[in-house]
């Protein structure tokens, strides 16, 4: 049985729909076990219910769609130990149901669209992370999703991606600025004018200053690296795989940079590259890889979406036994 928190630590998960929250959210609870972790999702905040935001022309990305007054109250109260009857927003009616009871937890994890928005509530946050799907990546994934899955006209999926835009770019993105772990997915530079967007460049972002965390770095601490990994050591097949290393300055801040631009063809490999990293808070080595081959049928599993991932989650179990003074031990079993 698990007791009754001394100190609930607060984590924010932000970024648009289909960006790979849920993933990411599955490895938080892959690392710190189901019974310590409460999510909430923000969507249940929603001011507006699916009827009224049509009426209305306003999106769920727009701030005047969501109660912000009560995510900070609620939030507030299980940080410091209260419970709360927190309201559900019903995805499948697009209605606001009844509220649940929901008591505090060692972690609380609120995902969603707005966790770094209100400044009153980003204040509670111990740790954040947002994650980045640029437009080029979005759009592709949404073709391929929609048109190939759901029978949509490319048209219409191109029509529903630009009318969120200006909400998206409004409300959604600047919250980059504020977040501790940034991860971004861009297009790769290894193959000219790629249209697929199967092969990523994934970049993770660290400030500098988080509490608990030092950021993690390929090599030589400070330097810039510009690395190819060994082919023998490490499987990929076209276009190979690139890595680099170094410091950046993000919204006014300096931050450091880690970069894998291809895939893996080979997951146990992964320790090749865990071996050069420095910081990453393993409790043995290959754990990186470990918990990457937990679950290898996560989507990004296989490019630096799963490795920024799971090294982000080591952070945030850095930061979590820092602020606690209390020891995780891995939740999930040892299965290879």
């Amino acid at each position: 049985m698990i007791s009754k928190p001394d100190r609930v630590v607060l984590i924010g998960v932000a970024g648009d729909s289909g960006c790979g929250k849920s993933t990411f959210l599955r490895r938080l609870t892959d690392l710190f076990g189901e019974e310590l972790v409460t999510v909430i999702c923000l969507d249940d905040y929603h001011s507006l219910d699916r009827k009224q935001r049509k009426e209305t022309g306003i999106t769920a990305l727009n701030p005047k769609a969501n109660n912000f007054d009560l995510m900070y109250e609620q939030i507030k109260a299980l940080k410091n130990g209260q419970s709360i009857e927190k309201p559900i927003y019903n995805h499948e009616t697009g209605c606001i149901d009844p509220p649940e009871h929901i008591e505090p937890n060692h972690i609380i994890v609120v995902e969603g669209l707005h966790p770094l928005y209100d400044e009153r509530v980003r204040s509670l946050l111990d740790f954040s992370v947002y994650l980045d799907i640029s437009n080029e990546v979005k759009i592709a994934w949404k073709i391929q999703r929609d048109m190939a899955e759901r029978g949509h006209r490319y048209e219409d999926v191109v029509a529903a991606i630009n009318s969120r835009k200006p909400d998206f770019d409004a409300y959604i993105e600047p919250q980059r600025e504020f977040a501790d772990v940034v991860i971004q997915v861009l297009p790769t530079n290894l193959i000219k004018e790629d249209k697929e967007r199967k092969v990523l460049r994934v970049r993770m972002l660290q400030k500098e200053d988080v509490h608990g965390m030092t950021p993690t770095y390929l090599f030589d601490e400070g330097s810039t690296i510009q690395w190819t990994p060994c082919g023998r050591k490490l499987t990929c097949s076209y276009p190979g795989m690139q890595m680099f290393y170094g410091s950046d300055v993000y919204y006014g801040q300096y931050v450091s940079v880690l970069e894998v631009d291809g895939q893996f063809d080979n997951l146990e490999e992964v320790a090749y590259i865990e071996t050069h990293l420095s910081n990453t808070f393993t409790k043995y080595q290959g754990e990186m890889t470990h918990l990457l081959l937990q679950h290898r049928e996560y989507p990004g599993s296989n490019n630096g979406t799963g490795l920024f991932q799971v090294l982000t989650g080591l952070k945030m179990r850095a930061v979590y036994e820092s602020l606690t003074a209390k020891e995780i031990k891995m939740a999930v079993s040892a299965k290879a």
